[in-house]
């Protein structure tokens, strides 16, 4: 995600509000119940950027990382620290941000269709190309099943994302456990 980054939209975001002296920016970014610390962290850091260029500096990064914090924390992610801006996020972020702001889909669809197709393709191509093993070669036997169950388990993912069935701020792998206890075979 690149809400922890120094050019995606939070801290983006945090610096119009620090520009303008409205926190109201950034709100819907944390959840009610951390709008408080975020006000507070607000209030420090408007007040210190007073104070001259480096107490500015360090009052804006302040009040960066507790937003950035805050926010990750609404996701049920970890703070790992504010990353540099101009990271790379790979070409589907970026795609989806131009989406918004142009209100076109359509290259974004195809970017992740032509994802998905080719994944599928390679999972699918993995599996059966071990299917037909002899049966008194267990090794064999056991990379078909690694093929499989990787396969099996790479479509589930895509349909629940897909249906709308997967919760997009769930720690990594967390979905993934649950299915795959309940449909333990």
């Amino acid at each position: 995600m690149n809400c922890d980054a120094l050019d995606g939209p939070v801290v983006t975001l945090a610096r119009k509000a620090l520009e303008t002296d409205n926190v109201n920016y950034v709100l819907p970014w944390v959840r009610a119940e951390d709008e408080h610390q975020i006000r507070r962290a607000f209030g420090h850091a408007m007040a210190v950027r007073k104070l001259g260029p480096h107490a500015r500096d360090l009052a804006d990064t302040h009040f960066f990382e507790t937003l950035v914090r805050a926010h990750r924390a609404s996701e049920g992610a970890p703070y790992t620290g504010l990353r540099a801006a101009g990271a790379d996020l790979g070409p589907v972020v970026p795609a989806a941000d131009k989406a918004l702001e142009t209100g076109y889909i359509k290259a974004l669809v195809n970017l992740l269709t032509d994802a998905v197709r080719s994944g599928v393709h390679r999972h699918f191509q993995s599996t059966t190309s071990s299917k037909a093993f002899p049966v008194d070669d267990v090794a064999a036997g056991r990379r078909y099943v690694e093929a499989y169950e990787s396969y099996i388990h790479y479509v589930e993912r895509l349909w629940r994302a897909a249906a709308g069935v997967a919760h997009g701020n769930q720690p990594e792998g967390a979905a993934d456990t649950r299915q795959h206890a309940a449909h333990a075979h």
